[in-house]
Parts: structure tokens; C-alpha cells; sequence
């Protein structure tokens, strides 16, 4: 059994994988946009959001993500999730951090904790919560 996130970014997905690519090095593995999609009617998606993504699957590391514009309704909403980032060094995690919190908002800095060298937390420019350690 697997469970893998799956984050809806109501409009801004391409936008959202054009970041995490350049941020975490991160790979889109698979992309369908709605206008490619076998099934020849969509109902739940506007006018105008053909090309928008209906489904992605993003390799970060060992692990999968998946994607899509949803409704493509704007305002995407990831409230009470956050993604735990955990990497092998203290350089990593600066690298990452830094990369991930460009225009986005730090809730607490890297910093050493009990638990680990370094630690912090943040939103990134989409919306997304990220917690960034080194595993100690």
C-alpha cells in the first residue's frame, strides 16, 4: 500500500511544476492536459480551461506527487497539510529552504532543535506548507 499527496492548484498547476522543478529538482513524470482527456465531456471544468492540467505525477526524490488544476476555480486551498521535506545534510536543507520560501512566507526560520541539526517551516509562493529537517 502507498499514499501519495495530491495537490489541486485550482488554475496555477503549470505554474506550480515549473517551480518545483526549479526549487527541489523535481521531475514531472506524467502530464494530461483536460483537452487531451478520453473521456469527450467534462462538466465540472469552465470554458477556457482546456489546456489547463487535468492530472500530473511530480518525482521529488523517492517520492510521487500528483497534481491538477481541479476546477480551475483560483484559489487553491491546502489548509491543515504540510509537506515534510527531509534531506541528508544541513546544506540541503538551507538550498531548499531558500528555494522554496522565494516569495513565500517563512513561519519559523532554519534553525537547530532538539530533534535536529535543522529545522523550519513555510508556505511557499502557491500556498503549500513545507517543513524542511535533516534527518538527525
Amino acid at each position: 500500500m502507498q499514499v501519495s499527496p495530491y495537490l489541486f492548484f485550482e488554475g496555477r498547476c503549470e505554474e506550480a511544476l515549473d517551480f518545483y522543478k526549479k526549487a527541489l529538482g523535481a521531475e514531472v513524470t506524467f502530464l494530461m492536459r483536460y483537452k487531451d482527456s478520453p473521456e469527450p465531456h467534462q462538466p465540472s471544468i469552465p470554458a477556457g480551461c482546456e489546456n489547463k492540467v487535468m492530472h500530473a505525477s511530480l518525482r521529488i526524490g523517492d517520492t510521487t506527487l500528483h497534481a491538477s488544476d481541479g476546477s480551475c476555480q483560483g484559489k487553491a486551498n491546502f489548509q491543515g497539510v504540510s509537506l515534510s521535506l527531509t534531506v541528508a545534510s544541513t546544506a540541503e536543507a538551507d538550498r531548499f529552504f531558500k528555494a522554496l520560501s522565494d516569495q513565500g512566507q517563512v513561519q519559523m526560520p532554519l534553525t537547530k532543535t532538539f530533534f535536529s541539526p535543522r529545522f523550519g517551516m513555510l508556505t511557499d509562493r502557491l500556498g503549500v506548507a513545507w517543513m524542511v529537517y535533516v534527518q538527525a
